[in-house]
Formats: C-alpha cells, structure tokens, sequence
C-alpha cells in the first residue's frame, strides 16, 4: 500500500524530478505565472510554498537553503526580496493553480499556477487593437466604386493631340 507517500513522480527519476521541480519553482518566481500539465501543477505548488516560507524568514541560513534547492540566484534573490515581503501576512496558500482544460495535441490537462499576491494579468487589449486595425483598414463599398470605375477624363488638349 502507498500510504503517506505524498511525493509525485511524473514517471521521471529522482534527479530528474528535483531539476525539473527546481526549474518550474524558478521560472513561476520569474514570471509570476507559468502554464504547464496539471500534475506537474500540483507538484511545483508544495516547493514553492516551501520557498516563500524560507523567503519569509529572510534569515542566511534560509536563504542558503533556497540557494541549495533552486540553484539560480537571481531566482533566490527575486524570492526573498519581491515575493515573500507579498505574502508577510498570509500564512500560506501562496500559489493558486487555475485548469484551463485539456491541451489539443495530446489531450493532457493543462493549467495556470500562479502566486496568489500578484497582479492580474489581462490580455484583453491585445484582441482589441487588432480589431481597431481591421477597422482602419477597411474602406466603404462607395469608395470602392469610385476608385474602380472612375476612368480619367481626356482633357480637351490631349484629345486634339490624339486627332
């Protein structure tokens, strides 16, 4: 039986999974959201609470550890000076992981962890300067008419040049 056997393991090898975990933790602290399959998901959500807790504690030792168990310090330093400050008065529940449904190719379940302090993310005005674009672009059918059948007019000294 499998009980209190709470680690996933992905179907990868011990190393692999540690470098692979350390990886996802560095780039959510990076870039505040990450998309990946669900199970990995959940797996980055405990490593990274682990690390706002040792960023929240700001001490050497903690710092070290978080250097021992990520391996970037720029990744360390962003943790302890930016994130952990964030969640000083939440005690835990850091990260929020959001499904966003099966990916088309392989059909995995896939989904947004992100840190629950950090700003939201629109990427509405994207969609709406394309459409402002199509709009300006586009002419009306009576400017069209004009343009296509509107033939220049022979002035009365090109038409006696031509007899």
């Amino acid at each position: 039986m499998r009980h209190q056997k709470k680690t996933l393991k992905l179907g990868l090898t011990a190393s692999h999974r540690k470098a692979l975990l350390a990886n996802q933790v560095c780039s959510l602290i990076e870039h505040q959201r990450i998309k990946t399959t669900l199970a990995k998901a959940k797996a980055v959500r405990p490593l990274a609470e682990k690390m706002v807790t040792l960023g929240k504690k700001g001490s050497l030792h903690a710092r070290r550890t978080a250097l021992a168990v990520l391996r970037q310090k720029g990744a360390v330093k962003k943790l302890f000076e930016d994130i952990a400050p964030r969640s000083a008065s939440r005690n835990g529940g850091y990260t929020r992981i959001v499904k966003l449904g099966a990916r088309k190719s392989d059909s995995a379940p896939v989904a947004f962890i992100e840190w629950v302090d950090a700003p939201q993310v629109v990427e509405e005005p994207v969609a709406e300067e394309k459409g402002k674009k199509r709009k300006a672009s586009k002419t009306t059918p009576a400017d069209t008419e004009t343009k296509s059948t509107s033939k220049p007019k022979k002035s009365e000294a090109d038409e006696s040049e031509s007899k």
